[in-house]
């Protein structure tokens, strides 16, 4: 039995739905080379992956469009074949900043439309033109907005066709609770993007979000890399625990495909991010075996609540 990706869709609230596995598309522009995003996405798409997560702040929306249209050219896929993820950053909150950003980002794609669009973290930094604004401390700079303001902003784009779908990235229960709680709500987030994997497993908010019926999309799946500037490397090497190598075995897969089937499994959406061929496809590769509820629980049982990505800001 070997599935692809696009028969294991979950149903969003709204009545879209999102495929399991993503390619995220995370990049340090200093650090990545001009055309890798690119390159990378062609091959996710040539590979079977039909979902891209992105966003403005990672500088690389204009080689993610290029590589969906020349796939589009090639015959390969339809426009609705794929689901794009865009975020709003955290200086564009003001209610009349969001759909100038949300069209700045489909100018950049060159699409008519991002599948889904969500706020990226539930803080404003000051609006301008800096990304990360810092007063002569070093200091980031903060905005006082309404959450709810912002969301109904969403709901215009939405109304406009500009967003099939509209979620949130990086909110706590308290956060999810004061936007469905808002009066005169028109759509509730569809889904809610978290840090997810074995060592993290979020049990508390994925069983909130899944009686909401607000899909949990989990970034970071196999840990991060071990960047000291922006990452906890405190805590050990996801990929090179024992269990999850042990699993590995058996099925004869890897450690980070036991990782992300074990998501999967679970009804969380995965987003690995790779721009290394090889593993974009190994990745893929998560659809033709499935965990005993044993192993599901020795992976649950791996659980430290431990960030890889603190968000410190």
């Amino acid at each position: 039995m070997n599935l692809t990706a696009e028969s294991h869709r979950i149903p969003l609230s709204d009545g879209n739905s999102i495929p399991l596995l993503g390619l995220g598309t995370y990049a340090d522009p200093q650090k990545t080379p001009k055309g890798s995003c690119q390159e990378a996405v062609k091959i996710a798409i040539d590979a079977g992956y039909r979902h891209i997560d992105g966003a403005f702040v990672y500088f690389n929306e204009h080689e993610v469009g290029q590589a969906i249209r020349e796939k589009i050219a090639e015959g390969k896929i339809k426009r609705e074949d794929i689901f794009y993820c865009g975020k709003l950053w955290n200086t564009c909150h003001p209610p009349e900043l969001v759909r100038p950003t949300l069209e700045k980002t489909l100018k950049i794609l060159q699409l008519d439309y991002v599948d889904l669009y969500i706020i990226e973290l539930p803080m404003a930094f000051k609006p301008g033109d800096a990304l990360y604004p810092k007063d002569e401390n070093g200091k980031f700079i903060y905005h006082e907005t309404d959450l709810c303001a912002t969301w109904e902003a969403l709901e215009a784009c939405k109304d406009a066709g500009l967003a099939k779908s509209i979620g949130v990235s990086n909110f706590n229960r308290r956060q999810l609770e004061m936007i469905m709680n808002k009066p005169g709500l028109k759509y509730k987030p569809v889904s809610n993007q978290v840090e997810c994997h074995p060592y993290f497993t979020q049990p508390k908010l994925l069983e909130f979000c899944r009686q909401h019926d607000i899909v949990i999309v989990g970034y970071s799946p196999l840990g991060t890399s071990r960047d000291e500037s922006w990452v906890n490397v405190s805590s050990p090497p996801l990929l090179k625990d024992p269990v999850l190598n042990a699993i590995g075995k058996k099925y004869n897969k890897t450690a980070a495909q036991i990782a992300l089937r074990f998501n999967v499994q679970r009804g969380v959406v995965v987003i690995p991010k790779s721009f290394n061929p090889q593993r974009i496809r190994e990745n893929f590769q998560i659809f033709d075996f499935s965990l005993t509820e044993k192993e599901m629980k020795e992976i649950e049982a791996l659980n430290k609540n431990v960030r890889y990505v603190e968000l410190l800001m």
